[in-house]
Order: structure tokens, then C-alpha cells, then sequence
């Protein structure tokens, strides 16, 4: 059974910057879509990022040009890099592999 782990999540002024990772454990991982999702207070879970084998990525309309997924195969890893956050980036993001999922991190974006 595949576990993910995520960290790196914190407060952060409007404008600053984070970077979340996600390690999974078990074998195989580069062979799998690897996503980030979020969860803001009242509201539905959201794809935020998405990250195929091959490296193709997908972003939702709302970080384009702010955030960047990657991934490091040898290392098991994907990671969310986020600059010039806003206040409405707040909740707590989710890493995702098909049916399983971490127990998220907290991102909050506040002065």
C-alpha cells in the first residue's frame, strides 16, 4: 500500500513563496501521474497541479504562471512550487496518486 507524505506547507505574506513536497513510498513511481489538490475552508477539493510520467504538466487557470510541479523519480518525490501567493491560496493542499492520498499540508496566506 503506497503511502504519501507531504511537507513544506507554513504561513506566508501575500507575495511570498513555498514549496510543498510529496514523497511516496513503495516502487514504481515514475510510471504514475502524480497531482496536487486543495482544500479552502467552506469549499470543494480542487486539482491544482498535475504531473504525468513524462513530465507533461496541467494547471489550473488560478496558478498558471505562479505555481510549477515537478518531480524527482530517484527520490520518489513530487514537488509544488509556489511564488507570488495570494490570500486566496489558502487551504490545505493534498498530494494524489490514482486512489490514495496524503494527510495534506497547511498553506495560509495572510499579512
Amino acid at each position: 500500500q503506497v503511502q504519501l507524505v507531504e511537507s513544506g506547507g507554513g504561513l506566508v505574506q501575500p507575495g511570498g513563496s513555498l514549496r510543498l513536497s510529496c514523497v511516496a513510498s513503495g516502487s514504481g513511481f515514475s510510471i504514475y501521474v502524480m497531482a496536487w489538490y486543495r482544500q479552502a475552508p467552506g469549499k470543494q477539493r480542487e486539482l491544482v497541479a498535475r504531473i504525468h510520467s513524462g513530465g507533461t504538466t496541467l494547471y489550473a487557470d488560478s496558478v498558471k504562471a505562479r505555481f510549477t510541479i515537478s518531480r524527482d523519480n530517484a527520490k520518489n518525490t513530487v514537488y509544488l512550487q509556489m511564488d507570488n501567493l495570494k490570500p486566496e491560496d489558502t487551504g490545505v493542499y493534498y498530494c494524489n496518486r490514482g486512489v490514495t492520498w496524503g494527510l495534506g499540508t497547511q498553506v495560509t496566506v495572510s499579512s
